[in-house]
């Protein structure tokens, strides 16, 4: 069995209004992208990386996070598309060669913190199973609102925060998207592309320290992990 992890960073990270493209930035001396890659570089089951980044960054990133940071696990990189969903796609036809059997492991090049525990779990569910996405259950209540107006309130035990890693055998969620691109469809997660052919996603409890970096207050959480983990907390970036 073959695992290939892709990894989508063609996100352009206007919300952080930093000038640069939030996987760029730099986090501990080191850019978030690179952080995230040296999990996977670490992680023994994982046989290789495709990188998506928008097209016009395939050389800053070869040169500036897979060559600096020495990550020989990444086999390429690859153009993303307009939409992530887009980019997750042509990472999976990058990967062409894999057998239907094989696993693809989908992390979000900005979730730097995943712990390889998580990732090793993710696949194990995967192997049993039509899928499996790490999630974490929410801490507060919900509401639902049409025209500010509070409409319901839904059994805070239903609802988890989806996270990746998101893990698939390589034939279903090819199909998934082949089909979802076929039909038009723009799901939120690549585990809803996977739910819309009636096949059922089980969860992989993951970490609430697993976030995705997208805002400047995320990276004032991130500095505050990784300074954490200076002092011997656990980290595998």
């Amino acid at each position: 069995m073959h695992v290939v992890a892709l990894v989508p960073a063609a996100g352009m990270g206007k919300r952080m209004a930093a000038g640069i493209n939030k996987q760029y930035l730099m986090l501990g001396g080191k850019p978030i992208l690179a952080h995230t890659l040296a999990v996977f570089e670490a992680a023994p089951f994982v046989n290789e990386v495709y990188v998506i980044v928008p097209e016009d960054e395939i050389s800053y990133c070869r040169e500036n996070v897979v060559e600096c940071y020495g990550f020989r696990k990444v086999c390429g990189i690859v153009a993303g598309g307009k939409e992530r969903q887009q980019s997750v796609y042509n990472g999976l036809r990058a990967a062409a060669g894999l057998n239907g059997d094989d696993l693809v492991i989908i992390h979000d090049g900005v979730r730097p913190f995943v712990p390889l525990d998580v990732l090793e779990r993710s696949l194990e569910v995967a192997l049993l199973h039509d899928g499996a996405l790490a999630a974490v259950p929410v801490k507060d209540t919900i509401k639902t609102v049409t025209d500010g107006v509070v409409t319901g309130t839904p059994r805070r035990e239903d609802l988890w925060l989806a996270q990746t890693p998101q893990t698939f055998r390589y034939a279903a969620i090819r199909e998934a998207h082949d089909r979802a691109d076929h039909d038009g469809y723009l799901g939120t997660d690549d585990a809803s592309l996977i739910e819309r052919l009636g096949k059922k996603v089980h969860i992989v409890m993951g970490d609430y320290r697993n976030i995705k970096i997208t805002t400047p207050e995320d990276m004032l959480l991130a500095e505050a992990f990784l300074k954490e983990a200076g002092k011997g907390q656990r980290f595998e970036g």
